[in-house]
């Protein structure tokens, strides 16, 4: 049985908690209708001062997981 300190609600407010210390907000699918979304992702991060995704969009919407958005929120 996960911990809940590894559950995935406890993982996404941690990232989400790291991309607003660096002005960024987290922005999750609200409707699973690409399949590759549903296998994979459902994530991208985006500048809260452009309104730029600046991850998770290549090579389609939502298309990070958030082990990926926290390492590269963790990169920068």
């Amino acid at each position: 049985m996960a911990s809940q300190k590894n559950s995935k609600p406890s993982l996404e407010r941690r990232v989400r908690r790291m991309a607003v210390r660096h002005g960024l907000h987290i922005l999750k699918v609200q409707k699973l209708t690409d399949p590759r979304v549903v296998a994979h992702g459902g994530y991208m991060l985006r500048d809260v001062e452009t309104a730029k995704i600046v991850f998770g969009d290549d090579p389609y919407a939502f298309a990070a997981d958030l082990s990926e958005i926290e390492a590269y929120i963790a990169a920068l």
